[in-house]
Parts: C-alpha cells; structure tokens; sequence
C-alpha cells in the first residue's frame, strides 16, 4: 500500500493532513472549553449587577478574601471630596468627555474610594460649570465595583496637572497635579489606604442637576466562542474531505494508467 501511495504522491499530502487535524480538532475543543468558561462568566456578572447591593465593609472583606469582587453591588454611604476630583477620559459618539471621579470618604472610618459619578461632555469638564451637582454632606452611592487597569506600554500618558487620566487607575489619580512622588519618597512616606477598587455609580439616583450622568458601566462581555467552535471543527471536516477526494482521485488516475499500460509482445 505504502508504494501505491508513493506512486499516486500521497506521502506528504498524507503527513501534512495528519499534523494539521490534530491541531484543528485541538483549536476547536479548545474554543468549545472557552465557550463553557465564558457561558458561566456571563451568567456570574449578570447575577451581580442584579443583586441586592453589599455593604462597602462586605465588599472590602471578599477582597481581602478571595480578590473576587468585579462587578458586585456596593452601596456605601459618605462624604465627597470634591476637591479630589479626577477626570477619566471617556469620549462619545456625540461628543468629547469624561468621566468624573470623585474620592468619597465612607463613615465609620472606613478607608476612602474613588467613586466614578458618571459622565459629562467636555464642556462641563470644569466642575464650576455643573455646580448643582457637587452636592454636599452626607451622601448614598450604590454602583458597580471596578478593578483598576493594567497599564500597557501603549497607554497614553497622563496629564495630572490638567487633570486628564486616559486610565482607570486609583492609584495614580489620587496624587493629583502633584503626580507620582519618586520611589524613594514614597518609601519613606505614610500612605493612607485607600480602597482597592473604585465604584461606578448607578445612574438613578440622578445627581441634582442632571450632571454628572451615571450609570456608564455596561456589563457586555461578547461571546463568539461557538463561531470558533464552528469554524475549527468545520476546517478539520473540510481538511479530512478534501483529502479523502484527493486520494480517491489520485488512486483512481493511478489504478487508470496501469490499465492503459500496452501489452509487452
């Protein structure tokens, strides 16, 4: 068989084909264990921002516990800071804007957390211009937990000092127009802790005013898993038929070309 094979040239369309599927057959079912993962992930945000809101104390807790708080209800009640305000860059098919990100100062001594408040359009960016809305006192905020970004060699820089932040990152906001202090300062300084997360407001209760606008938090994960699925799987079928033809045409032009071979005399 092998040197029918060799005659017909098959050898290395066979070898070729026998390295290849495994690898689709292995990118499908690959894909189909991300589908599961993403199916239960989805399922897990959409339970959270449906549930009853957890108090900020709880929230800080699971943190501390498991590191698994994205996305949790959270409702905490405290004092803005609106001198520490910060200005996320989050532009818009409409216009240019920002989301606005204020520190909020729990009661009971608890450790401050940025807030992002909502969004307003760049012409509102100064906060003297959207005064109604810099309430006083006591406040309720119940939002959405968010972890911090990562920064990336490709992030854009921050401007501090025009309050521009082009990266959901607590940490960096909070030295405001000062900026980073170098590493051996900071090493020698006292860091009040701030929390490990911030907290996107829900957009109801609407902030007086109707500035800033929450509710910028939309929890849409997409899911195109199963048309990896699909497509790895389908290219495995496709590579075994189209070799299957191959050979059945290749052996057949073999088996055809004997046959027509002249008769010695």
């Amino acid at each position: 068989m092998l040197q029918r094979w060799r005659a017909a040239g098959l050898v290395w369309p066979a070898l070729l084909t026998l390295i290849m599927l495994p690898v689709l057959i292995g990118l499908g079912t690959w894909q189909w264990q991300r589908l599961t993962w993403k199916q239960d992930l989805i399922a897990k945000l959409e339970a959270r921002v449906k549930a009853e809101p957890v108090s900020y104390t709880s929230a800080l807790s699971e943190f501390l516990k498991s590191g698994d708080v994205e996305y949790s209800r959270v409702r905490v009640t405290g004092t803005f800071d609106h001198a520490n305000e910060r200005h996320l860059y989050a532009p818009r098919s409409s216009s240019q804007g920002w989301n606005v990100f204020t520190l909020l100062k729990p009661e009971g001594d608890q450790p401050p957390l940025y807030v992002n408040r909502g969004w307003v359009p760049d012409t509102l960016k100064d906060a003297a211009k959207r005064a109604e809305g810099q309430v006083a006192g006591p406040v309720t905020v119940t939002g959405l937990v968010r972890a911090d970004e990562a920064r990336s060699m490709f992030a854009a820089p921050d401007d501090p000092k025009g309050n521009r932040y082009y990266l959901r990152d607590t940490w960096v906001m909070r030295w405001g127009a000062e900026g980073l202090p170098p590493p051996d300062k900071m090493a020698l300084m006292r860091i009040q802790g701030y929390a490990p997360f911030s907290l996107d407001a829900e957009a109801e209760p609407a902030n007086p005013g109707g500035w800033p606008k929450g509710g910028t938090t939309a929890v849409h994960l997409p899911n195109s898993h199963l048309q990896y699925v699909v497509t790895w799987y389908g290219l495995a079928l496709t590579l075994m038929v189209i070799f299957a033809i191959y050979t059945r045409q290749r052996l057949a032009a073999l088996g055809g070309s004997r046959d027509q071979t002249p008769l010695q005399h």
